[in-house]
Formats: structure tokens, C-alpha cells, sequence
């Protein structure tokens, strides 16, 4: 540590100045009463500054010719912020909000603007610096330190870390990820708030195994919302509710022909029925959510409705025809793969162009009812045969390799 003198460099403390009332109506560069200041403008060691416009600024005095530890006590008694800044004045040592007090003191003196400690003594005489005090998950508001929940929307991946405290995180995409730091480093007590406002389901996962209600992820689907709280080990939700109503909605939805993007609120209907005489073959686009879709295609004419996330199978449908589908974010399945706890089933009559019980790979082969007491099997559109109380009709020739028996010909 050194003590400098201006004029010998000996170890020497500057004369005090005890007090000094300041009113600034531009810049002012302070003096070290050691120089002989013919003004008032000297340092003192208690500085009770006021101005009327925050771009008239302090300067303190030049530190290499004071001490180490050479301080002052500035209070702020206007009613604007006061900028405080080195001999230079290009850096600033503090900026006093109206009504606080700051303690400032050297702690390198090798050049003209030196290095300053602060201390911050707040408002009034025994009021705590509340911004000095706030971190993460608290504000300042005046003299108190407030909870603070600072609101970030996102629709691209994301990794939080540990400024991401008390933070709520809005998620506004389609199908994305929330992967947590390791909770080793966010440490317990950490947490933030997450809401899924998007489309699609957002997976939250941990690190390098770190767990999540004891899975490696989970998903929270559109409208989910929940607090992530950390153990310092693994990760916890709070709120993360199910709910136990089941309010079934329907959509009905007018289409002709081409692709159809489904809305979030259209989409939320687990009933949807599609209605109009369609051009062409219609693609309905669902979310790529976890989600169990009843479907009834009441369109009419020879074309197809096709339900997809835009990626994975897909699930076509020909005119008359339901199903049930269950999605699991990107593929559309069948709900029924065998029939349980029935003992017949029954189908739509269908017709030669639609039969109704018929092949994905080609929908216009398959059985249906022509007319009342008839069985008709049609291939590509075309009936090859009728079974009725009368008989086997069948049209076009027939080639019978284990020859033909009974009957007169």
C-alpha cells in the first residue's frame, strides 16, 4: 500500500474537509483540500449533493494524489439520480438514486482515476440499499425488497440455469424441450414456474440423468403448467395437476379439398366431425400432442380424409367412415387393434366405390351392402359379385382350378 504526496511523495493523510453541501448545475471536479483549493470545491469527507437534472455530474479528485483508503460520504438530497465518477470522468464509481447515501473510498492509486471501493448506507440514516440486497427472485422498490417473477416466452429449445431463479418460462411453440442444468449446479431450493401456451407438448428433462418426479422427463401438454423445484439432486413439480373432468367438445369443420392446419382451440376437440362434398383428397393437420381424437368423416363423393401430425403414419378415412385415434405426438394409431367385450359388430352399408369394410392400401376393394338381402364384394370400384337370399351372382368369368359340382348347367 502507498501514500502519496503531491509534492514530495511522502506518507501523508490529506487535511479533512468534515462536511461540504453541494449544489450542481453542470459537472463538477472535486479538489483534495491539500491543493489549496481556492474554491469551494473541495472533497469532504461527508458530501450532501443535490441537482435538479441527472447529466450534471461529481468528479472526484485525481487518486494518485491521495492515500489508499482516502473515502468520502456522499448523500443524494435531490430529487434526481447523481452520477459519481473518477478524475477521468469516463468511469462511473456509483450512481446515488434521490434519497440514498453511498460510501466510497480508494483502493489502488496508480493513476488518475484509480479504483473505488463502495459501501452502500441506503436511504435516511439507517434505511438498507434494497438494490445493493436484491437477487434473483427479488426487486427493489424503493427502501423493500419485493418478490420478483420475471415473465420469458419461448417457442425454441431451451437449457435453464441458475439465473432462470424464480423466473416463469412461457412456452408458445409447437413440440419442443426444457432441459434442466444439473441439479448438482442449480443446487437445492433452486426453482423456476413453466407454462405450456403452445401447440405442442413440451418435454422437460433433466441432465446426465438427473431425475424429474422420478423419470429421466416429463411432458406437459398445451395449458399444463407447474413449479420446478430442485433438491439438489433431482427435481420435483409442484401443481402439476390432472384434471378429473372430462368435458367432451366437438369440432365440425366444412372442407373440400388440400391441407387444413388445425387451430390449438380446434384441436382441443376430442370429437371432430368433417362435413362438405369435397373436390379432392383433404389432409387435416392435428398438433403434434399426446392426444385421443374421435373422427367422423361425413363428407360426401370418392375422396379421402387423412388425419397426420405432419410427420409419422397417418390415418385416411373414406366418406362414412369413423375412428378412433390415439397420437402420440407425431404418429396417428388406431385405437382398436382387437375388439373386446363385444359379441357383433355392425357397418355402415357402404358402396362400390367406398365399400364399407375395405383395405388402407386400397380403400375401393372390400364388402358392402348394395340393397337390402344383398352381400356385394366390389374390386377397385367395380361389384365382382352379389350374395343374395336367391343365390351367387358374380360378374365377369370365373376360373375354378377344382372343377365345378351339383347343380345343372
Amino acid at each position: 500500500m502507498s501514500y502519496n504526496s503531491p509534492f514530495t511523495g511522502n506518507v501523508i493523510q490529506p487535511t479533512d474537509v468534515s462536511y461540504s453541501r453541494i449544489t450542481l448545475t453542470t459537472d463538477l471536479q472535486l479538489e483534495w483540500p491539500i491543493n489549496g483549493t481556492s474554491t469551494d470545491d473541495a472533497a469532504a469527507r461527508i458530501m450532501e449533493v443535490s441537482t435538479a437534472s441527472s447529466a450534471n455530474e461529481l468528479w472526484m479528485p485525481p487518486a494518485n494524489q491521495s492515500s489508499v483508503g482516502n473515502d468520502a460520504l456522499i448523500r443524494n438530497v435531490g430529487a434526481v439520480t447523481l452520477l459519481v465518477k473518477d478524475y477521468t470522468g469516463a468511469n462511473t464509481i456509483v450512481s446515488i438514486a434521490a434519497g440514498e447515501a453511498q460510501y466510497i473510498y480508494i483502493t489502488t492509486n496508480a493513476t488518475t482515476a484509480g479504483t473505488w471501493g463502495i459501501i452502500a448506507y441506503g436511504i435516511g440514516s439507517s434505511g438498507a440499499d434494497a438494490a445493493t440486497l436484491a437477487g434473483y427472485g427479488l426487486l427493489a422498490i424503493g427502501q423493500t425488497l419485493n418478490q420478483s417473477q420475471p415473465v420469458t416466452t419461448f417457442s425454441s429449445n431451451y437449457t435453464a440455469i441458475a439465473t432462470d431463479r424464480s423466473s416463469t418460462y412461457v412456452w408458445t411453440g409447437g413440440a419442443g424441450t426444457l432441459t434442466m442444468t444439473l441439479a448438482t449446479t442449480l443446487a437445492n431450493n433452486w426453482f423456476m414456474f413453466i407454462r405450456n401456451s403452445g401447440t405442442g407438448a413440451l418435454t422437460v428433462t433433466g441432465t446426465s440423468g438427473d431425475l424429474i418426479n422420478g423419470s429421466t422427463s416429463i411432458a406437459l401438454q398445451p395449458t399444463d403448467s407447474c413449479i420446478l423445484v430442485c433438491s439438489g439432486t433431482q427435481f420435483y413439480t409442484v401443481g402439476l395437476g390432472k384434471s378429473t373432468q372430462f368435458a367432451f367438445t366437438q369440432l365440425s369443420k366444412a372442407v373440400l379439398s388440400g391441407s387444413y392446419t388445425l387451430t390449438a382451440s380446434e384441436a382441443s376437440n376430442v370429437i371432430q366431425k368433417y362435413t362438405g362434398a369435397l373436390t379432392g383428397n383433404v389432409t387435416i393437420i392435428v398438433p403434434s400432442t399426446v392426444q385421443v381424437y374421435y373422427i367422423l368423416n361425413e363428407t360426401t363423393n370418392a375422396f379421402t380424409v387423412t388425419i397426420s401430425t405432419g410427420a409419422g403414419a397417418t390415418a385416411v378415412l373414406t366418406t362414412g367412415t369413423q375412428a378412433t385415434l390415439v397420437c402420440d405426438s407425431v404418429n396417428l394409431f388406431n385405437a382398436n387393434t382387437i375388439l373386446a367385450g363385444s359379441s357383433s359388430i355392425s357397418l355402415i352399408n357402404g358402396s362400390v366405390g367406398a365399400p364399407s369394410l375395405n383395405f388402407a392400401s386400397e380403400t375401393t376393394t372390400g364388402i358392402y351392402r348394395a340393397a337390402s338381402g344383398e352381400f356385394n364384394i366390389a374390386i377397385l370400384g367395380v361389384l365382382r359379385s352379389t350374395v343374395s337370399a336367391s343365390g351367387l351372382a358374380i360378374v365377369g368369368t370365373g376360373t375354378f382350378s377344382g372343377g365345378v359340382l351339383g347343380g345343372t348347367f
